[in-house]
């Protein structure tokens, strides 16, 4: 029972960084595909669970009924030790800063990692795309309802920010904003000391990122996937119609259709980047620098100075 103090914190960070940092490739591989299949459960179920909710809800509502049921993930991964990229972006920072590990070992761990999630993410990816998205059925003119709002969600994270004047700039700012809270998470759920303690002090943080709608790279490796298989097992979505001109997507007719480019180019590559400034920058520099005289290293090295 209990909690660490913030010093005992990002010291505890370090610590959990340079465990992380000195991983052999195929444990981080490993590890990287359980993390984003972890995700890709969140994201699922939050796919499910929010649909029609804005409808007969509201839009606030409907977000916060996705917020609170993705959180399962990270949880899992935490409890687990297993490695996502999120995290990873900046734990192992920390240790560097902390002389723990090294800034290779960082672009080394990174690399494995995100291959890992993405691997795991596309995995699960496919067995819902299969399975409770269409229960196989592809001779139907389009997917079931939790189907058709998985294409809305794939549209909405690509095609939007797209169609946009400043579309980049928003992704990587709705990225930085993402991994902001998802470390807030990390280190909360490091701060407790028993299980109850780090459930919640991940489930508020994550909670408050979906339902704000930024975003995480390792769960778009879920989302886009998802959605895009969807549009290419079913073109006819490209063009479907709710009324007299009106289509059923704008911006899906518009690009006539969704693809990797599109998944790349206005997803994951800036929210990778916007990612890594959230969870480095922003948490782990800035803990590090607040708290760094105080870490038993730096209280070592004074007294070490002071008897010369």
């Amino acid at each position: 029972m209990g909690i660490n103090t913030p010093v005992q914190m990002v010291e505890a960070a370090g610590n959990v960084g340079k465990v992380k940092g000195d991983l052999p490739i195929a444990q981080l591989l490993v590890r990287g595909f359980m993390a984003g299949a972890y995700i890709a459960v969140g994201g699922a179920l939050c796919t499910v669970c929010s649909t029609a909710a804005s409808a007969h809800l509201g839009a606030g509502i409907g977000k916060l009924i996705a917020g609170a049921v993705f959180p399962v993930g990270l949880i899992a991964i935490v409890l687990t030790g297993m490695e996502l990229f999120t995290g990873d972006a900046m734990l192992v920072p920390m240790a560097a800063l902390q002389g723990k590990s090294t800034w290779g070992k960082v672009i080394n761990n990174w690399i494995w990692v995100y291959i890992g999630n993405l691997i795991g993410s596309l995995a699960y990816a496919y067995m819902m795309v299969n399975g409770p998205f269409t229960q196989g059925n592809f001779g139907a003119a389009e997917p079931g309802t939790f189907g058709m709002t998985a294409v809305g969600i794939a549209v909405g994270k690509t095609l939007t920010y797209k169609a946009a004047e400043s579309g980049l700039w928003a992704v990587f700012l709705s990225a930085i904003g993402c991994n902001f809270l998802v470390n807030v998470a990390i280190l909360l759920g490091i701060v407790s000391k028993d299980f109850i303690g780090k459930f919640f002090g991940i489930w508020f943080p994550i909670m408050a990122f979906v339902s704000s709608g930024f975003e995480h790279c390792v769960a778009n490796m879920y989302f886009l996937p998802a959605g895009l298989w969807l549009t290419q097992k079913f073109p006819g979505l490209v063009d479907k119609t709710v009324g007299e001109g009106q289509f059923w997507n704008p911006l899906l007719h518009a690009n006539g259709g969704l693809s990797w480019g599109d998944v790349w180019m206005w997803n994951l590559i800036p929210v990778t980047f916007g990612n890594i400034v959230g969870g480095m920058v922003f948490i782990g520099f800035i803990y590090y620098f607040c708290f760094r005289n105080d870490l038993p290293s730096a209280s070592a090295s004074s007294g070490a100075t002071v008897s010369k």
